[in-house]
C-alpha cells in the first residue's frame, strides 16, 4: 500500500497539522516507509504467541477492606456524620432528584 501527495495532504487536513506544500512531497516517502514496516510486521508468524497486557507480569497487590474502628482515623462515625445531613434515608445522604 501506497499513499499520494493528496492522501497526504487530506491526512493532515484530518488531523488539523497545517502543512506547507513543498513538505507534502517530503512526506509521502516518509508515510510509505511507515506503511512498508507496517506490512512487515503483518507478515511476522504471532499463532504460538499468547496475547499479554504488559511486558512484564504484574499481579495487583490486594488488601483486605476493613473498617478501622479507632474514632481518629477509622469507620464507626456513620451515624454522627448523618446526623449533619439535611435528609438521611436507609444509611445514606438523601439527594433530591435532578433528572427531570
Amino acid at each position: 500500500m501506497s499513499v499520494t501527495r493528496e492522501e497526504v495532504a487530506k491526512i493532515a487536513s484530518l488531523a488539523r497539522i497545517n502543512v506547507d506544500e513543498k513538505d507534502l512531497d517530503h512526506m509521502v516517502p516518509e508515510f510509505n516507509n511507515i506503511l512498508a514496516w507496517v506490512e512487515q510486521l503483518g507478515e511476522v508468524d504471532t499463532s504460538s504467541v499468547e496475547p499479554m497486557t504488559a511486558v512484564i507480569e504484574q499481579k495487583l497487590r490486594l488488601r483486605d477492606d476493613v473498617v478501622d474502628a479507632d474514632p481518629l482515623t477509622g469507620g464507626g462515625k456513620r451515624d454522627a456524620i448523618l446526623a449533619n445531613a439535611p435528609v438521611a434515608e436507609h444509611g445514606f445522604f438523601g439527594v433530591p432528584k435532578v433528572i427531570e
